[in-house]
């Protein structure tokens, strides 16, 4: 999935420089035919940033994945834009946990289940970048929605820190496995923590896979407030006794906006 200001930006490119491990290439049918398309699975930061340094007069799109603030560092590249006086913009995109909620059918917040969602990861080879009180084990005692990213090579692993001592979760908590969200080979595996190693390892991939753990996946729902007859706030009354009908408050008629 892309927004429409991205998919406009890719039009207009002189340089896409394209994440092609992470992006579907079918997003470049959105570019010119004189589009200069450059893979950035084999570059370096350095070779992105000689890019950016020797072609800053020209339209260059980074195609990051979904979206860039997430596990996209990304900011090395504003920093050395900032430095460098190359002007940019950053167009957010879709993170794939909301992808992955969108082609799930499930609200990832559910009044009574959980009202936080945490993005995380196992440490891993870059373990040093990651705090000791940020492990999977440490929010797992916390509880809430989980979106594992970055995780799929060690299942067991992630299975032992999301039933830690004192975890929220158990055996029995609802998890899914989701493999490139939205994408024409999307994979999705809905299962528990306690078969989630299993099944992680039986589902021959493990790059671009998000794991999702919590109550909401499956649990009984609650309704919210928010449309509730008997609930008001800034823009409803509540609606009279016996009815549930709307009542907007100082409502005026909308109009469509002049051309």
């Amino acid at each position: 999935m892309i927004t429409i200001k991205g998919r406009n930006r890719l039009s207009d490119a002189d340089i896409v420089i394209w994440a092609s491990s992470l992006v579907p290439n079918d997003l470049l049918s959105y570019c010119s035919t004189s589009a200069t398309i450059l893979d950035s699975s084999g570059m370096t930061l350095e070779d992105v940033l000689e890019v950016y340094l020797q072609e800053c007069s020209r339209r260059i799109v980074r195609l990051h994945s979904g979206d860039p603030s997430v596990y996209g560092a990304v900011q090395e590249q504003i920093d050395f834009c900032i430095g460098n006086q190359i002007d940019f913009e950053i167009i957010p995109g879709v993170t794939s946990l909301a992808a992955a909620s969108a082609v799930l059918q499930r609200e990832l917040t559910i009044p009574g289940l959980s009202q936080s969602i945490v993005f995380t990861r196992l440490a891993g080879k870059t373990s040093a970048s990651m705090p000791d009180r940020e492990s999977v084990s440490a929010y797992s005692r916390i509880g809430g929605t989980l979106g594992i990213f970055l995780s799929g090579a060690r299942p067991k692993e992630l299975q032992d820190e999301l039933l830690c001592e004192g975890s929220a979760f158990d055996m029995s908590t609802p998890a899914a496995i989701i493999v490139k969200a939205t994408w024409r080979d999307q994979k999705i595996i809905r299962t528990t923590v306690g078969s989630l190693a299993r099944e992680m390892a039986g589902c021959g991939v493990n790059r671009t896979v998000l794991v999702l753990v919590g109550a909401v996946l499956s649990g009984p729902t609650t309704r919210s407030h928010l449309y509730s007859p008997d609930y008001s706030h800034r823009f409803r009354k509540r609606s009279l006794p016996g009815t549930t009908t709307g009542r907007p408050v100082n409502c005026q008629p909308w109009e469509a906006p002049r051309q």
